[in-house]
């Protein structure tokens, strides 16, 4: 039994670990713990057309459950480590009597209060191994919080860039740019910004895929709402007289070719051309 159980508790480390690996230090992979909470909750943030106000919380409260559960299930895999070990292996502060303070609450509360980092000793390991297995879970926990603060550090500026790129094309569709204005120089410049901040936001999906489950109320901020058009420029742009526009344009359209496959290969899994993927992640976000 006991070595069932400290086999369980390495085996839900190891998954763990390699579940924040994948999901904060890899950029092009994502860890399936998160990914499955993450999508579970935007599932469950009862997101029907305009009803859907639920689903702007989908995001923030989707990273707080990857972020439970990682810790949650560390400690919980410690604590099968130390259980089948306790009272023999165990010093306790005195008032506490062994015998009554070594079931699997008590090892959890050890496992807690070590990857807590908050030491307090009222029981502790006194064997050799397990007195080196205690600091490194102490090491889990603290590299587990400054992983967590990096991975909001880092995803709040990649929401930043996707609601501007979505204000741009706003602001370029209530402008109402005529054919005219496009086919200049101007117009090239302007489609060559925004295949720029393209590229930038399809970066930030590779990196932070748990962007997506972020909802924006503002139609001008949400990007699922503003793609459209982005499309549609690039279209005009295709027929114009000016090289520089043709080139801008092409250069464009690829841009949002690339936004679609990793949307696709990540979210919604259509197989379809950039269009309806645009139309899929639009669906999603309400936005139909």
């Amino acid at each position: 039994m006991t070595w069932v159980l400290t086999l369980v508790g390495a085996a839900l480390i190891l998954f763990i670990l390699r579940d924040v690996f994948h999901t904060l230090w890899h950029p092009t992979r994502h860890g399936g713990l998160s990914r499955l909470v993450m999508r579970s909750v935007w599932r469950l943030s009862a997101h029907h057309g305009e009803r859907r106000r639920p689903a702007g919380l989908a995001g923030p409260t989707g990273m707080m459950a990857v972020v439970a559960a990682w810790s949650l299930t560390v400690a919980v895999g410690w604590g099968l480590l130390y259980w089948p070990r306790m009272p023999e292996d165990f010093s306790y502060a005195s008032g506490l009597a062994p015998g009554e303070h070594a079931g699997p609450v008590d090892a959890l509360y050890v496992s807690l209060v070590t990857l807590a980092t908050l030491g307090l000793g009222d029981i502790a390991p006194t064997s050799g191994w397990l007195r080196v297995l205690a600091p490194l879970e102490a090491l889990v926990g603290f590299a587990l919080l400054s992983a967590t603060v990096a991975w909001i550090l880092g995803i709040y500026p990649a929401l930043a860039r996707r609601r501007a790129l979505a204000l741009r094309l706003s602001h370029v569709r209530r402008a109402q740019m005529d054919d005219g204005a496009l086919d200049s120089a101007g117009g090239a410049a302007l489609l060559d910004g925004l295949a720029s901040a393209l590229s930038t936001v399809t970066v930030d999906f590779e990196q932070y895929p748990e962007s997506y489950y972020f909802y924006d109320i503002d139609e001008h901020t949400s990007l699922p709402a503003q793609l459209d058009h982005a499309v549609g420029l690039a279209d005009r742009a295709a027929r114009a007289r000016h090289p520089d526009v043709r080139l801008s344009a092409s250069v464009l359209r690829t841009a949002l070719q690339d936004l679609s496959e990793v949307l696709d290969e990540r979210f919604t899994r259509t197989g379809a051309d950039p269009g309806r993927v645009f139309a899929a992640y639009a669906a999603d976000h309400g936005r139909s």
